[in-house]
Order: C-alpha cells, then sequence, then structure tokens
C-alpha cells in the first residue's frame, strides 16, 4: 500500500513540475515570439495535467480498495 501512495505522490509531483515548466516556456515563447517554444510550453503543461489526473486516479482507486477491505 505504501508503493502506491509513493508512486500517487510521484505522479502529482511531476506533474506539477511539468506544468510549471510549461507554463514558463510558455510565457517565455510568448515574449520572445518563439512560436515553437510556446508550442513545447503548451504540451508539457498538458503532460503535467494528465500526470495529476494519474496520481488522483490512483489516489481515487487506493482509497476504494482500502474501503471494501473492512
Amino acid at each position: 500500500m505504501k508503493g502506491n501512495a509513493m508512486s500517487e505522490f510521484a505522479d502529482k509531483a511531476k506533474g506539477a513540475a511539468n506544468k510549471v515548466a510549461g507554463a514558463a516556456k510558455d510565457a517565455i515563447g510568448k515574449a520572445t515570439d518563439n512560436e515553437q517554444l510556446q508550442a513545447e510550453g503548451k504540451a508539457q503543461k498538458l503532460k503535467g495535467e494528465a500526470q495529476e489526473t494519474k496520481g488522483e486516479i490512483k489516489d481515487a482507486l487506493n482509497g476504494d480498495e482500502s474501503d471494501n477491505r473492512s
């Protein structure tokens, strides 16, 4: 069970980091009129959102499993 909790946390942490990095790339791309960097930033933000969602789903599923074990 602890391994799963760490996996959920890792997914959420990686997701948050990708969202921040993506937002920075997007902003720098806008400021420098670099469309490629802007696109990379948007893609990285989406990847981060997906990773966070993955962690939330794992968390919800593990919560359901522990509820059914009583």
